[in-house]
């Protein structure tokens, strides 16, 4: 056997790898993340998220680097092995398989804990409907790249779909209330307004880290010097350009303190507007694109993970 045939296909083109890397990231990081770090630093989390994106693009830049000139699959994994030493590479590798199983079990089960009230379902099924959507996208990655790239397109543009509606519908109330919720525009609680933003810039920048999936996938790329830098950074981009559109709709429809206590509300933080705006259709659509954005983040998870498998295998 030639060394072509232990190859996997280049079948992704630019349009695929920026969907992957928005079915990454566009999960918890808009649904929830959002939430807590207004309710940390009150109307500057827009400043927050905009910092967040500037520290995540130096980073996705480095991994650009690195995919472009070394395009295979394991991504960081990869790199460890063979830039630095195996060993580091060999631990980097089993850190990304231990913390990415747990990444998928938490989307499994948020995809659950959406879908199950809609259905009318009990809490007593969260378990097996996780497990069963995880099952279900294993199979689909073992059918292969192209069929795993239409899906997720499909899901990721309900998602888009959900969140340019909320952010369309929003906009008018958002823009009724005046500057009432916008002062003071930094956090008046106890702890410095400082550290507070610091913190929710921390919080903000892991809602961007997946686009080292885009890397991950780097051997299945079309033109992976040309295709992975541009693929991240325009993932990156869209992406903070709608955290901050939903986060300014979200912060003048409701303000940010409803959202001190967010770790231990029910609802999201799309679902707060959307009650508080009175629209139940508004709400429906944002529970949907909850679903669809708990389905991407777990296909998108489990594709990375077959792969840093694959290259440590």
């Amino acid at each position: 056997m030639n060394e072509s045939s232990h190859r996997l296909s280049r079948d992704l083109g630019i349009g695929g790898a920026i969907m992957m890397g928005l079915g990454s990231m566009v999960g918890t990081g808009v649904f929830v993340s959002i939430g807590i770090a207004a309710g940390v630093a009150g109307p500057s989390v827009l400043l927050a998220i905009a910092l967040a994106a500037l520290v995540a693009t130096c980073n996705a830049l480095s991994s650009a680097q690195l995919a472009a000139s070394h395009p295979v699959s394991g991504g960081t994994y990869e790199y460890g092995y063979r830039y630095l030493n195996p060993r580091l590479g060999l631990t980097a590798g089993w850190m990304f398989l231990c913390a990415k199983s747990a990444s998928a079990a938490t989307a499994a089960l948020g995809f659950a804990g959406y879908a199950l009230p809609m259905a009318g379902g009990g809490a007593a099924a969260m378990p097996w409907v996780a497990m069963g959507s995880v099952l279900f996208f294993t199979l689909l990655v073992l059918a292969g790249i192209k069929r795993s790239s239409w899906v997720n397109i499909a899901i990721v543009s309900v998602t888009l779909a959900a969140l340019g509606g909320f952010i369309l519908f929003g906009s008018p109330s958002a823009f009724a209330t005046g500057s009432s919720n916008w002062t003071p525009f930094f956090s008046d609680r106890e702890e410095s307004p400082a550290s507070a933003f610091l913190y929710a810039s921390a919080l903000m920048f892991v809602a961007f880290t997946g686009y080292g999936r885009i890397a991950t996938l780097g051997e299945e790329v079309r033109e992976p010097h040309r295709t992975i830098p541009r693929a991240i950074i325009v993932t990156v981009a869209v992406t903070a350009a709608l955290y901050i559109c939903v986060a300014a709709v979200v912060v003048g429809i409701v303000g940010t303190a409803v959202f001190a206590d967010a770790p231990d509300r029910q609802a999201t933080t799309l679902q707060t507007a959307a009650t508080a705006m009175g629209s139940r259709s508004l709400a429906l659509l944002v529970a949907i694109g909850a679903i669809t954005a708990m389905l991407g983040v777990l296909l998108n998870l489990i594709l990375g993970l077959s792969r840093v498998v694959l290259a440590m295998g």
